[in-house]
């Protein structure tokens, strides 16, 4: 099932996602590299020595107003500085001018009106973009703090239901922002996206000031007040996506199967005053027919999901916080599910059986993105011919060589038709000859993100070391080397 179509207002302003029916390829045949530490340490937070530092920093500072062609030749370190700093800017620079939460969407060139739509679970990546730009000296520490107290401030004050945000808000005053029909209040999901974001940013700004407990001190009151059992609606053995003081349950979306949503269960059990029960994930969303597979697509067996894996964001959302390296629980082992799913999605590009053009070795990455004729979920089993970049180079952790290739190709072949203020541009479709000129931040953040983690891990340390985030991964029966080195 897809994410229920959008009125004409969402149409004009931007579907943010179709939901789930919801590195090392060669690295990519499925090794996995160690969670505790075989990756470079940023040790007291330092990305790098100084003078190494420096160089990267003033490198992609001279790349970021290179033609494309430029970038797509710089060595790899300093291309892929160049291509998290540019995204990072969608959130600094692009950012909402009052409350500094990050808009839904943007179209090049143009500034969105003030009351535009700023987009909840966007705002949540927005939060760990900031320490990612804070971490390697993009911005400095003390404006990437002041950045997100002026997001707290306008969460704190932002009208919740049951402790959950809508999935869209005024950035100006805090008002919800109806998505369409019916869903015109609570999105668990969108929430949980926000809460990952926000945990991280608790546990980087962890010095002993006024201004970092003030912080800490905000995100754990906001934290500590999503009710996550409301949503099992009365107790059922699920959750449910959604809930309005004016249509109650109407939306009657419980979250079943395999997609983007296992980030929403772990926090739901992580919670110290409304956690859920252990049975409301594995009899929830662990169950169904959308759950499990096995099966085998061009060769690749997928342990979870739908067939072919559908879109890659489920590879990449929950993932931005939760490291999938030996994390496993009694369903699967996360990493190879999530290797497995990009290995078919690229193979099936590879394939191309609906000879679509530029597909190919260097050209492939399905997901849900703007797209000739709209908005879709795309995956191999929906495929209209369009290429989003975000599918590649959020699955840099699980396919390094390959997703570096697919990001030189497309600086190099589609220059600035692709590449423009605030990163690549949302999606192409080559068959029609079209490109889009938005950008999402939905699809924006993850590629900050996921570079940052497969280059040091940050964020995937960060999230992992939340003690109640322990806990809950516990509770639900989940192993990981983050819980075995907690543990002594």
């Amino acid at each position: 099932m897809t994410h229920p179509q959008a009125n004409s207002q969402s149409a004009s302003q931007g579907v943010v996602r179709a939901s789930g029916v919801g590195r090392h390829l060669a690295k990519s045949k499925g090794s996995r590299p160690a969670a505790s530490g075989a990756k470079k340490k940023i040790g007291s937070r330092k990305v790098a020595s100084g003078a190494r530092a420096a160089r990267l920093s003033s490198a992609a500072t001279r790349a970021a107003g290179a033609d494309p062609l430029a970038l797509a030749s710089l060595p790899e370190d300093e291309l892929l500085e160049t291509v998290q700093r540019q995204h990072f800017r969608y959130f600094w620079d692009g950012a909402h001018p009052d409350s500094g939460l990050a808009f839904d969407r943007r179209t090049s060139g143009k500034q969105p009106a003030i009351d535009a739509w700023s987009t909840i679970g966007g705002s949540g990546f927005g939060a760990m973009v900031l320490i990612v730009g804070a971490e390697r000296g993009w911005v400095s520490r003390g404006a990437a703090l002041e950045r997100l107290s002026r997001m707290l401030d306008l969460l704190t004050r932002a009208r919740r239901y049951h402790g959950a945000y809508p999935h869209f808000i005024n950035g100006r005053t805090g008002e919800t922002m109806p998505f369409f029909g019916k869903d015109d209040a609570a999105d668990i999901v969108e929430t949980s996206f926000l809460m990952m974001g926000l945990l991280c940013a608790r546990q980087y700004f962890d010095r002993d000031t006024e201004e970092e407990a003030a912080a800490r001190a905000q995100i754990s009151s906001l934290w500590s007040e999503v009710e996550w059992s409301w949503f099992t609606r009365g107790g059922q053995e699920v959750l449910y996506w959604h809930w309005s003081p004016n249509h109650g349950w109407a939306m009657n979306h419980p979250i079943r199967g395999w997609n983007e949503c296992l980030i929403t269960y772990v926090l739901a059990a992580s919670s110290l005053r409304h956690p859920i029960e252990p049975g409301v994930y594995t009899r929830g969303f662990a169950s169904g027919p959308g759950f499990r597979n096995g099966k085998s697509w061009y060769g690749i067996e997928l342990p979870l999901g739908m067939p072919y894996g559908g879109p890659l964001f489920f590879a990449h959302y929950s993932f931005c916080g939760l490291d999938p390296r030996g994390l496993e629980d009694q369903y699967a082992d996360y990493w190879q599910q999530n290797v497995s799913h990009v290995r078919i999605n690229r193979a099936h590009c590879v394939a191309n059986p609906g000879r679509f053009e530029g597909y190919g070795e260097s050209c492939w990455g399905l997901t849900a993105s703007d797209d000739p004729g709209g908005y879709a979920a795309h995956s191999p089993d929906n495929d209209n011919g369009t290429i989003s970049p975000t599918a590649a180079l959020a699955s840099l952790p699980y396919a390094r060589d390959e997703a570096i290739a697919a990001l030189r190709h497309m600086l190099a072949r589609h220059g600035t038709r692709l590449w423009r203020e605030l990163g690549f541009v949302d999606a192409f479709c080559e068959a029609q000859g079209w490109y889009a000129d938005t950008f999402l931040a939905i699809d924006q953040g993850p590629i900050v993100l996921m570079i940052e983690n497969e280059r040091t891990g940050l964020l995937w340390r960060l999230f992992m070391s939340v003690p109640e985030v322990q806990a809950g991964l516990r509770r639900l029966g989940f192993s990981s080397p983050h819980l075995k080195r907690a543990a002594t």
